[in-house]
């Protein structure tokens, strides 16, 4: 038995929901660290394609406990949709395989609209938030006038702050903003008693939950959302999301100390995607960047929106590798590249005529790089479908074998399409 990290190693839409539907076989609990439902993970299971943006993607296999740690921002009403949603589907969803931290902070109707206001205020400047109310809700989180889902389940202090809140996001709505209709606590105190009915049965202390797991000896799989490079401190910020999507938080995240984890299993694309504002060295704008972006499929999850895609960076996933710790790497889309007669990868870059091996730590040098490319010979034949590493093309292998010896990190699973069964292992995690 132990316990793996699982987070993204790009800007996020590396195929995370795949592996963690993958992985949640072997594992008996499946913890959500960070974000909310900014995040997207789509599932395909059969012919069944599961979309989720809260519930950890574990929730599809019978017997495994899920859980929404403190680290995550909960808008209750995506999540009873989400719940709803599981069912219309034959996936149960019940106080049984499902808890809530009670520390995990709610998303209130202000926060989204907040977000919105706050997103076309900036103009030329706009960092291409999802506006739903994430940030603004961290926002409150660090400002300490949050309302958490333990506030929920007691109503005296609901009621108390909500009302509090209600009053400064109004004041800040009329001066700053120039709003004319402002927020009603009536209309909200109401609607929020609705969702305090569905939710509260699933309320808990997720950090009990965990230690008590990993005591018995259960396996644990720690699920993080978006990507490294979206990451408040360690990304390419302002571009970035409000939280920590990288490893370490995931200790933060659901109140389970470091030692106890295992392992981190970093999840990267064969090649490279990006959605939203922001510097991107390896970008392709031609033929090869459509090609990956049709073949991939390369829509964003949760918001619909085309991702930028590009080759695969091994500079910036040395620096992810470092920040993170990882132990293994999960490679995805290795499919997509299918039709190439060559595929580069970025091992170095060119910053103001001077050679580097090593990732900006800034927005403007980022800006400035020039990619330097090691040109490796496609395998030109399908490899959707196989079943073993040795089944996999000479040149595909050689591929992998590049970017293994490239990043420094061992690849544990490779993934040839979408489905579940279209995932090669090469590691046991657990």
């Amino acid at each position: 038995m132990s316990s793996v990290v699982l987070i993204g190693s790009q800007w996020g839409d590396e195929g995370k929901g795949k592996i963690t539907d993958y992985l949640a076989e072997y594992a008996d609990v499946v913890a959500r660290y960070q974000g909310g439902n900014n995040a997207g993970h789509t599932v395909i299971v059969g012919d069944v394609e599961y979309k989720l943006h809260l519930i950890p993607s574990g929730i599809i296999y019978p017997g495994t406990k899920c859980l929404i740690g403190n680290g995550v921002v909960v808008d209750p009403q995506v999540l009873i949709s989400e719940m709803d949603y599981l069912r219309s589907k034959g996936i149960e969803v019940s106080p049984d395989n499902l808890t809530i931290s009670s520390h995990a902070h709610l998303i209130m109707p202000y926060h989204k609209i907040l977000d919105g206001l706050e997103e076309e205020a900036r103009g030329a400047a706009k960092i291409g938030t999802t506006k739903r109310g994430i940030g603004p809700c961290y926002v409150d989180k660090i400002a300490r006038v949050g309302i958490r889902f333990s506030d929920l389940v007691d109503l005296s202090t609901f009621k108390e702050k909500l009302a509090e809140n209600i009053r400064l996001k109004n004041l800040t709505l009329g001066k700053l903003y120039d709003q004319k209709e402002l927020l009603d606590y009536d209309s909200i105190y109401e609607e929020f008693l609705g969702y305090r009915e569905i939710v509260a049965p699933f309320v808990a202390d997720v950090s009990l939950e965990l230690n008590e797991a990993l005591r018995n000896k259960q396996s644990v799989l720690f699920e993080g959302a978006q990507g490294t490079l979206l990451d408040i401190d360690h990304g390419t910020y302002p571009f970035v999301t409000s939280s920590n999507p990288t490893a370490g938080y995931a200790s933060v995240g659901t109140g389970v100390g470091p030692t106890k984890i295992d392992r981190v299993l970093g999840v990267t694309k064969a090649y490279l995607t990006r959605v939203g504002e922001g510097p991107f060295p390896t970008e392709l704008f031609d033929e090869v960047g459509n090609i990956l972006g049709t073949v991939g499929n390369e829509f964003g999850t949760t918001t619909g929106r085309k991702r930028r895609c590009g080759w695969f960076d091994a500079v910036l996933m040395k620096f992810t590798a470092d920040i993170n710790g990882l132990t293994h790497m999960a490679v995805t889309k290795l499919d997509v590249l299918d039709s190439l007669a060559v595929i580069k990868v970025c091992v170095g870059y060119e910053l103001d005529g001077v050679m580097t091996g090593h990732f900006p730590d800034t927005l403007a040098a980022l800006s400035r790089v020039k990619p330097v490319f090691k040109d490796f010979p496609g395998w030109e034949c399908s490899t959707v479908g196989v079943k073993s590493y040795e089944e996999l093309p000479a040149n595909a292998k050689a591929y992998l074998k590049g970017l293994e010896e490239l990043v420094g990190v061992p690849i544990a699973i490779v993934a040839v399409g979408p489905k579940r069964d279209e995932t090669i292992s090469l590691v046991d995690l657990f």
